[in-house]
């Protein structure tokens, strides 16, 4: 058996026997309480009596940053040993902190990213300092809190700082006794400021300092040591701490926590050298480090968040009553619109809030989210550039991240500008999903139940109209209906592109009936089933005047194409927005997102589904929908329990009742079409008539001629204002 002597600085001894690499080792620890005396004595008995000699807390070489010094006494501890070989961790501590955070990242992608990292010290760390801050974009030292306990400065502690005092940090930690430099635990928030380790998401350091120099609250804060034990767990979670990451291999099943510091694992490899004369160099130890199989343990300390899958869901206002309704921004509505739309779009993301309560009946999966918004309305994100919109949605990206989210799903017109979230999603490190594969499986389901309710009894022999056909989410939902009913009419202003997708229904789908055309016209006089999909602004889309006898029009666009006003010129039409859907479990938005309690957006949903499922990867991008993605997403849909909200038209619910006068009114018009055809074609006439009254709009936008009323100065001062004081608000 391996004989490895551990002197640290406590003041107790232990003997422990672990395995490494099919060999048993005897871990004798001796604590020494600092005591140089004892040290010495204790080295001289050893040398040549033991495999290898650990010396914890007591560094030949101080590091920070570039610079390195020798410890005084660190240094003169060496001089003793001659026999065997005295390692205190220096060797292996920044390969396998390095090593480690790559891998705790990959098994907890997210756990690191966009959060404010505090090292604690940064002291001997360099290793972990350099891999962990690539996922922050904040990090500060508490090294000058914890050795000078200076007060809490702007600059104090930053990177750039701690390079240009580096040096002389080191000439002072050099000649200081060993529990100077290296704490131990000791009574919480012992005389530093408390103020670093607060405003940091991520404490990352040693475990000693952590325990002894944070405050004694260290609510929802992640915790990056080098090792901890046991008791050191017990304390962080009663002090409210939410995630502990111990960088050292684990000594027993793989993810096994850490609780063997880099001094006693330098100390195991040297033992366990295949040739006791194969130099302590680097490429040693990282030969028997990638003998490793192993992963850094990930310990979840609140019951409550151990089984949390985190989303984030990006949305914005629909039009500027959506700004006004907002508490914030009440006062808005005694300025001219104009002026707060223009301005409300250059307002930074702001969060809104958690969305709580879901899980799924199937699985137990707990599912928690994050809204934010953007503050352009529809017909604003249209005028700005794509890059500002995607600039805004990598800062939601961000702050998601560092909330914990693993996947963001873009809500509404986030998800039409540009290229439909790939350029999101490749410049992000978050997984992006635009929620559209549930969007088209929910609008086929609530259209298909809307059909049935209006008395349809066999939709195979039907026929069915898809306004904005070319779009992302009208081409899979034409190509889906095509296997299903077989006549299908294609609308779209993109010529090219409508013969493209004719060709590719008709491959997919031999027999189907493509009719295409540039304007939807007459031919919605023979459509049973309407389904538009558009992103056009102040046009009409449809005559509702000339739609047939109870045809059911299933309205996708946020905001819709279709209005109440229009709607109302037909009432034995049926007009009902896309499928919303109804979460699993008590559901809290926390957030009047402008719909019912409990009640979801299908792209939404799709975010929070992913995320139930565990499928941390993008999903629906671009303007390509895949079908398979659209039937994957249902299965997961029916898996977890999701279901559809009942049918809704222009915000309100439509009950049985609503449905029968329509279907009463429908019968009565086709009656009358079979019976006195001129009668009923002056019927359709004056329906006509009344539409043309109506203005022309789509997305609740009408449109306009002429000059309209330029408050350019007014609207850009608001707005530069605005968004500054919202930024100030939000650090």
């Amino acid at each position: 058996m391996k004989q490895i002597l551990w002197l640290d600085l406590d003041a107790d001894e232990t003997t422990r026997v672990v395995s490494f690499a099919g060999q048993e080792i005897n871990l004798h620890r001796i604590g020494t309480d600092g005591n140089l005396e004892w040290m010495r004595e204790l080295l001289r008995q050893a040398d040549g009596q033991v495999d290898a000699i650990a010396l914890e807390g007591m560094s030949a070489q101080l590091k920070l940053g570039a610079a390195t010094r020798a410890h005084v006494d660190g240094s003169a501890l060496r001089e003793l040993v001659t026999q065997t070989p005295l390692v205190d961790g220096g060797g292996v501590r920044d390969g396998l902190e390095r090593w480690a955070v790559m891998l705790a990242d990959r098994a907890q992608p997210g756990i690191f990213a966009e959060k404010y990292l505090l090292m604690a010290p940064g002291l001997n760390h360099s290793g972990l300092a350099d891999e962990i801050v690539k996922h922050s974009p904040a990090v500060r030292y508490a090294d000058p809190f914890i050795f000078f306990n200076l007060p809490d400065f702007p600059g104090v502690g930053s990177k750039k700082s701690l390079e240009q005092v580096a040096a002389p940090t080191l000439e002072q930690l050099a000649q200081l006794p060993f529990k100077r430099v290296h704490a131990l635990v000791g009574i919480p928030h012992a005389h530093r400021a408390a103020s670093p380790f607060t405003h940091a998401d991520v404490l990352v350091g040693d475990i000693g300092a952590i325990r002894r120099y944070a405050p004694h609250e260290l609510k929802r804060k992640t915790i990056v040591v080098e090792y901890a034990t046991e008791e050191d767990i017990d304390d962080l979670r009663a002090r409210g701490a939410s995630i502990i990451v111990t960088l050292m291999p684990g000594l027993g099943e793989r993810g096994a926590l850490g609780d063997l510091p880099a001094s006693v694992m330098e100390a195991i490899f040297v033992a366990c050298r295949a040739h006791a004369d194969m130099p302590l160099t680097e490429d040693t130890y990282l030969d028997l480090m990638a003998g490793l199989d192993w992963t850094p343990h990930i310990r979840y300390l609140r019951a409550e968040e151990a089984r949390v899958n985190k989303f984030a869901f990006v949305i914005h206002p629909l039009d500027v009553k959506f700004i006004h309704k907002n508490k914030m921004f009440r006062w808005t509505k005694y300025l001219p619109d104009e002026i707060v739309e223009k301005t409300a779009a250059l307002i930074p993301p702001m969060y809104l809030s958690r969305v709580t309560g879901a899980q799924s009946p199937t699985t137990g999966q707990r599912v928690e989210g994050y809204l934010y918004s953007l503050g352009a309305t529809p017909r604003q994100m249209m005028r700005q550039s794509e890059k500002f919109t995607y600039q805004q949605l990598n800062q939601c990206a961000r702050m998601a991240e560092r909330q914990g989210a693993r996947i963001m799903g873009l809500g509404a017109f986030t998800s039409v500008i540009g290229d439909a979230g790939i350029t999101v999603a490749n410049e992000a490190d978050i997984a992006i999903t635009s929620g559209n594969s549930l969007t088209v499986a929910a609008t086929l389901e609530a259209a298909k139940q809307a059909a049935l309710q209006m008395g349809a009894t066999d939709l195979t022999k039907g026929k069915v109209m898809v306004i904005g056909a070319t779009g992302s989410i009208g081409s899979v939902c034409a190509r889906l209906l095509a296997q299903a009913i077989y006549n299908v009419v294609l609308v779209s202003i993109e010529p090219a592109k409508l013969i493209e997708l004719k060709r590719k229904i008709q491959r997919e789908t031999p027999g189907a009936q493509v009719t295409i055309s540039t304007v939807a016209g007459d031919l919605v006089s023979d459509c049973d089933l309407i389904v538009t999909a558009t992103s056009a602004f102040g046009q009409r889309i449809i005559d509702i005047s000339k739609c047939k006898p109870g045809a059911v029009i299933c309205d996708v666009a946020r905001p819709p194409d279709i209005s109440a006003a229009e709607a109302a010129v037909r009432p034995d039409v049926l007009v009902i927005e896309s499928g919303e859907v109804l979460i699993p479990g008590e559901i809290d938005f926390g957030y009047d997102i402008g719909l019912p309690p409990k009640t979801s957006y299908a792209c939404l949903a799709e975010t929070c589904l992913l995320a139930m499922e565990g499928r941390f990867e993008d999903y629906t991008l671009g303007r390509n929908i895949e079908m398979e993605r659209v039937k994957e997403i249902y299965r997961l849909f029916k898996k977890h329990e999701f279901k559809l909200a009942g049918l809704r038209s222009h915000g309100e619910y439509i009950g049985e009742a609503e449905v029968a006068q329509k279907r009463v009114l429908a019968e009565e018009l086709r009656a009358l079409q079979r019976e006195d055809p001129t009668r009923f074609a002056q019927t359709i006439e004056q329906a006509g008539f009344t539409l043309a009254k109506i203005p022309r709009a789509s997305k609740g936008v009408k449109t306009t001629n002429g000059k309209r009323k330029k408050w350019l100065a007014i609207a850009a001062g608001a707005g530069i204002i605005g968004a500054v004081t919202l930024r100030a608000r939000l650090k």
